[in-house]
């Protein structure tokens, strides 16, 4: 079986590791239709946006990824995640210099995923996995989230994500992953948070 390195994501990956999941994404209902539906400019829209997340990543949070960069996990530390002024001034200008007349409805629906995102505790916050398109079928974005989940568990705290793809969410439920309820973006398809509780927790 083919042996996976795994390893800390640095600035010095930036490229690489938005490259990967701005392609990932390209089918997902969420990043891949609702919110970038022209398909000829969506591949570098998606580039944009996710683009300034990793940043963000990189910078209050952690990321993983394969020797490579084939596969990406973007992870914010417990109690982090939250723009800044500063940063929110930043997603305002990109969605509507990027976005143009669809930039109304995707702040809208972006704002709804913040308010929804659960509150009442400190997690890890899963904010993108994904593998590059070219290198799909090698199980490598499990083996990444597996590695992970094994950091989340060690710092014993649970970990969240919103999923984007129905299809999705019995890879996530094979480790630990719970559906917490859902909701509808505006125009578009619908969230499913998720929620783990740290291995050996009640």
């Amino acid at each position: 079986m083919e042996e996976t390195t795994i390893r800390k994501g640095t600035a010095a990956d930036l490229d690489a590791m938005v490259t990967t999941l701005a392609r990932a994404f390209a089918d997902d209902p969420v990043w891949g239709g609702w919110g970038f539906p022209d398909r000829a400019r969506a591949l570098e829209q998606r580039r944009v946006f996710f683009g300034l997340w990793v940043e963000m990543s990189l910078r209050d949070g952690w990321l993983l990824v394969t020797g490579g960069c084939e596969a990406v996990a973007s992870w914010f530390h417990p109690g982090a995640g939250d723009d800044t002024p500063q940063d929110a001034a930043r997603f305002r200008a990109l969605a509507h210099q990027h976005l143009g007349a669809g930039a109304p409805l995707f702040l809208q629906g972006c704002a709804l995923i913040e308010r929804n995102r659960r509150a009442d505790e400190p997690f890890h916050f899963l904010s993108l996995l994904g593998t590059h398109d070219a290198h799909r079928g090698r199980a490598l974005g499990g083996t990444l989230l597996d590695a992970s989940l094994a950091i989340v568990d060690r710092d014993g705290r649970p970990a969240y994500l919103d999923s984007t793809n129905p299809a999705n969410i019995p890879f996530y439920e094979r480790r630990g992953f719970r559906r917490t309820g859902s909701y509808r973006l505006p125009d578009g398809p619908v969230i499913e948070p998720m929620w783990r509780r740290p291995l050996g927790a009640v």
